[in-house]
């Protein structure tokens, strides 16, 4: 994590406009996310963790959860066990690769469409690592159409 920290130091004191990276730069990163996904989906425990880094965290939709990779694990795997996975389809996705030397730092944010919650978002941090681009943070949330927002909070703030 203080390697990512630094890496964003450097990003942020660095003039360079980032240029779009190639395709073949970005495929690696999108075979992961679409990697968890489909684990997730066929609940397949060992294969969607896999695709994290050792340090790494899931963020859920909801304001209490925030896990570490362990902890996720411990929630999840018993879920996985029985067969209960879950489905998040990706609609659109953006990727971008750290304009620094080692590019070894990527974000994403894509649109995901899931049966139970319809429009989701997911949004992240990927790090290449000896093993390959790892998912570091993954931040998983609701869309809600502006026009709806304060319906939604009035429905968080009453609870």
């Amino acid at each position: 994590m203080i390697t990512v920290a630094l890496m964003m130091l450097q990003l942020s004191a660095a003039p360079v406009q980032a240029a779009p990276a190639p395709e073949a730069e970005i495929a690696p990163v999108n075979r992961v996310l679409d990697a968890m996904h489909a684990a997730a989906s066929r609940a397949d425990g060992d294969a969607y963790f896999a695709t994290f880094t050792a340090d790494g965290r899931f963020i859920g939709t909801d304001a209490t959860e925030r896990w570490t990779l362990p902890e996720f694990r411990a929630y999840a795997m018993p879920y996985f066990s029985q067969g209960k996975g879950w489905t998040y389809r990706p609609v659109t996705r953006t990727v971008t690769i750290a304009p620094i030397a080692c590019r070894c730092v990527a974000w994403f944010d894509e649109v995901l469409d899931n049966d139970a919650y319809g429009t989701t978002r997911g949004s992240g941090v990927l790090r290449l690592t000896e093993d390959g681009w790892k998912i570091e943070q993954y931040v998983l949330s609701f869309a809600v159409p502006n026009d709806k927002a304060r319906a939604v909070v009035g429905v968080i703030k009453a609870d």
